[in-house]
């Protein structure tokens, strides 16, 4: 089982990915790089989590 990611997490996410998913890779490194250009997001924890969910959407997709 995995860790339960919140709404706000969700909700960020599926923004970002709605607005930029043709930048958006399977790669986590360039998406942490992507995620804090496109988001002001204060926490470096914050960042690499949503990063992460991005990178598993972006899996999930193709």
């Amino acid at each position: 089982m995995g860790r339960i990611k919140t709404q706000f997490i969700k909700r960020v996410t599926n923004d970002l990915v709605s607005a930029h998913s043709d930048k958006f890779k399977k790669d986590f490194e360039e998406n942490k790089k992507l995620v804090s250009q496109f988001a002001d997001i204060s926490s470096k924890k914050l960042r690499n989590v949503i990063a992460g969910y991005v990178t598993r959407l972006m899996k999930r997709t193709e």
